[in-house]
């Protein structure tokens, strides 16, 4: 008897389907649900939360990763829609974001920060971009009225995946003008795994989603005010988090620094926001404006 229920079980188990089955969303359907994952509603002018948690490591050739900070941050945003006559519905989003750097071991926030490969202490520039917003609106067609590319998606029961890798490479706005003859550009990945209700994210009469959650990883650059300079290595985030349009599900520790620190990012720019948009480079350079800069031969720039 033991052994057929063991068999059953066997079978049971075999006729299960563990692979994902691919969804393709085209037109109407696919802006639908594209503007319900960046925005999370249908819409317009919604405000949404974005909340995540992770750590950041050090990565050096030939060197033993380094558990560099903790983090935890909100991105606040809303989005606008438009209907055109050729390339049919269209959506943008506005929003800001912070991100702050805490201890690996006390997970505190922390101001200063001791460079474990030089001993110097620096002060830490936390990420507070505004604005950080779609560069245009996103259409259901193309310029010619045809159908964009399809939405593709992974659809696992009652949950289904989105997945995207975004590499970044462009001019830093650190660098000099010379960045293709000698090098200095700006390299990136941004790497997103996002979760959703299969029966809110895939039904396009369903104009909202309750919380959707999200796997982030950020394969990057040192950061500026580290003071590391040309050392070879990058910098690996991985974090996850979730979304929410219920303000009061807003962590603790993310409202006590939105209210101490940075009040201003309670709320999303406005629709019409045409301001560029900011990254921790374009801030830290506008951070070291008016302060005296230091050199490679140790002296101050301008003396």
């Amino acid at each position: 008897m033991k052994n057929i229920f063991l068999l059953s079980l066997l079978i049971t188990i075999s006729s299960i389907d563990t692979n994902a089955q691919r969804v393709f969303l085209e037109g109407n359907d696919a802006i639908l649900a594209r503007q319900k994952m960046t925005c999370g509603c249908t819409e317009e002018g919604k405000t949404r939360y974005g909340m995540w948690e992770g750590r950041a490591y050090s990565r050096i050739p030939g060197e033993k990763d380094k558990h560099l900070f903790n983090v935890v941050g909100i991105n606040t945003r809303q989005c606008s829609v438009v209907q055109d006559e050729l390339r049919g519905r269209g959506f943008k989003s506005v929003s800001n974001e912070i991100m702050m750097y805490l201890d690996p071991k006390t997970n505190e926030i922390i101001d200063t920060w001791t460079n474990p490969w030089n001993g110097k202490d620096v002060n830490v520039l936390h990420v507070a971009n505004d604005p950080v917003n779609m560069r245009g609106y996103r259409y259901e067609k193309d310029k010619d009225g045809k159908n964009v590319r399809a939405l593709e998606l992974r659809k696992y029961g009652d949950l289904t995946f989105s997945s995207d890798e975004i590499p970044l490479f462009y001019d830093n706005p650190l660098g000099s003008d010379y960045q293709v003859y000698v090098g200095g550009a700006y390299h990136a990945m941004e790497i997103f795994n996002s979760i959703y209700k299969s029966d809110e994210i895939l039904d396009s009469k369903k104009k909202y989603l309750t919380h959707s959650n999200i796997a982030w990883t950020r394969i990057a650059q040192w950061l500026p005010w580290m003071e590391m300079g040309s050392k070879s290595g990058i910098m690996v985030f991985n974090a996850t988090g979730f979304s929410t349009f219920d303000e009061s599900e807003i962590w603790p520790r993310l409202t006590k620094v939105l209210n101490e620190r940075y009040p201003i990012y309670k709320t999303p720019p406005p629709l019409d926001d045409d301001r560029t948009n900011e990254t921790s480079w374009t801030v830290f350079k506008k951070h070291m404006e008016n302060k005296e800069k230091k050199t490679v031969r140790g002296k101050i720039s301008g003396h």
